[in-house]
């Protein structure tokens, strides 16, 4: 007898459960997801001990149908598609057939469901892949669906899971994901019975976004929106100052699935570069919508990795569409000393019925000028808006000190809070007009606007009359002020940055300049590096190296670059041949662009240096002629500013 046998069905389905269910958030995911495919626009996800004891999701979309629900947990049994054609052309986020299997044979399950015009719903129970019960049930439109002791019955696979709070950030990112992806649809996270995320489900995805990164984030994104036959993306890249030490806000959805794609990955960092330092990553909430026939998601049971076709074609218009966005937008750092108070804070309004004392009197007119202020500098905004920004803190008067203050004769009591009820009408009034419609939304509008405009006006040329250089502190940075925004260039990232867009300037028109070595240098190179050497000759040539062979091995270098600054030429040649050979995936052109940046910054006017006032109009009027004036080559902030608001504030000039 031979010995290959078929496996049990048990055994087949863990080992299938094995590449679906990775860990409790694998769960929620694709419960989640057929929620989503259900048409429901509620959806509550909860979970106990990082969802290793208890997982409940429960939605109001279509629910099964009773004859539905055996069949649809057994493996490949879906209605997402009927037939091997429908692979190319799946529109729905679950379609394998495998996730409610999946998870039944490895838990405790329960689901409930109920179709709408149902009088009562369906209720079946299913442990390790073998039924426990089925039978009618009273229960809400939809369908909930409850995992109990996740592994219960595969203890080495249980064992391997992370601590409970570990696991529950896990399913947290995937919610969030799923609630920025699906902003029509409501969510609710609750963990260990407090709520973690509620989101409105109102369609408007910078409201979640704001909802789930709060308003650093919100107020530092930049909006894309791209729409052709060939693809379409829609969403939000973010600003430089919220960069990222990891890839774990870089998140894009394609067609309406959270994944992953090399090309979109590199097309979008790299249309950061530039703008970041090394090792950090943008924040990123981008939709793409491709044809279904340059895609293949039926890569992986996870569904997560997507490959695309015609990926030199994406790779370019995605990172076009990227630096567009990034360079036409205002990058200018604001600078903050210390931490304001936030706008979760919880403030007391103003109370209009107190009787006044001399300094509530005195509170009132300073609250009067603020909110005045406040209407100039953000437009028409919602007092409930301005309160989380600028808190206004009421004082409660002592009744029997109240009556004291206003018992001493009539008709001064009466003037007194005539005078009163006239200012605590003006400050109405004041309110009134600020507040131009009720507060609808769950995100203050227009975050870009709480930045003062004149940031941007500074880097328009016909400004330039208007700048006054105040002087250089630190031998380092130079102050500008300009209207009512002050701002700190530092001299070094500046002429870098200058440096380095001449340098790249004359090399992608290829007049860079070489200047001849005497005697020549003869450099001797293994096979793999004459062979790197001979595919890439043109860019060594465009960069300003003369170079020939010199018999055998050894090739003559008659020229280099003119703008080698204090490289060696020899350490130069071998710095760029090995990256070449080293990292060939990462592009010629990647190297030459690494290559100049530092060239840029060796020949750069160094830190702690002294200038004459108009080295720095000259430096400062090159600086903003330039595309990207906000970061040097490396990625670090050329211009940071700060508001003469913000000073005052921190003066306590405004309260």
């Amino acid at each position: 007898m031979g010995s290959i046998k078929l496996l049990d069905k048990d055994t087949i389905n863990k080992i299938a459960a094995g590449e679906v269910v990775e860990r409790p958030a694998s769960v929620v995911k694709e419960l989640i997801e057929n929620s989503i495919d259900s048409g429901a626009d509620i959806i509550t996800c909860e979970i106990k001990e990082g969802g290793k004891s208890y997982i409940r999701i429960s939605d109001n979309g279509s629910g099964f149908e009773k004859d539905d629900i055996k069949l649809a947990f057994l493996r490949h049994s879906t209605s997402k598609i009927s037939c091997e054609e429908d692979l190319e052309h799946i529109k729905s986020l679950g379609f394998r057939g495998e996730a409610l299997s999946s998870i039944s044979s490895v838990s405790k399950l329960e689901l409930l469901s109920k179709k709408k015009d149902d009088f009562l719903g369906n209720r079946y129970v299913i442990e390790g892949g073998t039924e426990k019960s089925f039978s009618e049930a009273g229960c809400p439109d939809g369908t909930t669906i409850i995992v109990r002791e996740l592994f219960f019955n595969t203890p080495a696979r249980r064992k391997f899971l992370k601590s409970t709070n570990t696991e529950a950030g896990y399913i947290s990112d995937i919610v969030n994901r799923l609630a920025i992806s699906h902003p029509e649809i409501s969510f609710r996270f609750i963990n260990q019975g407090k709520t973690m995320l509620f989101t409105n489900g109102n369609g408007n995805e910078k409201d979640a976004l704001y909802q789930i990164y709060g308003r650093d984030v919100a107020s530092n994104l930049i909006k894309i929106d791209y729409n052709t036959d060939a693809f379409s993306v829609n969403g939000y890249v973010g600003k430089p100052a919220i960069l990222r030490g990891n890839r774990i806000c870089e998140n894009y959805y394609i067609n309406g699935r959270y994944s992953k794609s090399a090309i979109i990955t590199k097309s979008i960092e790299e249309a950061y570069k530039g703008y970041a330092m090394h090792n950090k990553y943008p924040f990123t909430s981008l939709h793409f919508v491709f044809p279904l026939e340059k895609l293949d998601i039926n890569v992986h049971p996870a569904k997560m990795e997507v490959r695309i076709a015609d990926g030199d074609f994406y790779y370019a218009k995605i990172f076009q569409l990227v630096s567009d966005a990034l360079h036409s937008s205002n990058l200018i750092v604001d600078a903050t000393i210390g931490k304001e108070t936030k706008s979760e804070a919880v403030v007391t309004k103003p109370d209009f019925n107190s009787v006044p004392q001399s300094f509530e009197e005195k509170r009132l007119e300073n609250t009067a000028r603020n909110l005045n202020l406040q209407k100039d500098m953000f437009g028409s905004k919602n007092e409930e808006d301005i309160i989380r920004e600028k808190p206004v803190y009421s004082v409660k008067i002592d009744q029997a000190k109240e009556n004291d203050l206003i018992s001493n004769a009539s008709g001064e009591k009466d003037e007194k809070l005539s005078d009163y009820h006239k200012e605590e009408t003006n400050i109405k009034e004041t309110i009134s007009t600020i507040v131009s419609k009720p507060y609808e939304n769950n995100v203050p509008d227009n975050f870009e606007q709480l930045s003062f405009i004149g940031k941007e006006n500074f880097l328009k040329e016909e400004n330039l009359v208007k700048h006054r250089i105040v002087g250089q502190v630190f031998g380092t940075y130079w102050i500008v002020e300009m209207d009512d925004n002050m701002f700190m260039i530092d001299q070094h990232a500046a002429h870098e940055k200058v440096l380095y867009e001449r340098t790249m300037k004359r090399y992608k028109e290829d007049r860079m300049g070489s200047q001849a070595l005497f005697p020549s240098l003869i450099v001797t190179l293994s096979l793999s590096e004459i062979e790197v050497l001979n595919r890439y000759m043109d860019y060594f040539t465009r960069l300003g190296f003369e170079i020939e062979s010199f018999g055998d091995r050894e090739y003559q270098i008659s020229a280099v670059p003119v703008d080698l600054f204090d490289y060696s030429s020899d350490v130069f040649f071998h710095d760029i041949l090995d990256q070449l050979t080293n990292s060939p995936l990462k592009g010629e052109i990647d190297i030459v662009i690494d290559k100049i940046a530092t060239m840029s910054c060796k020949a750069a006017i160094k830190g702690n240096t002294r200038i004459s006032t108009a080295e720095a109009e000259a430096l400062i009027k090159e600086l903003l002629s330039l595309e990207n004036p906000y970061h040097c080559p490396h990625g670090r902030p050329v211009i940071i500013s700060m508001s003469k608001y913000e000073i005052e504030k921190k003066f306590k000039r405004i309260l």
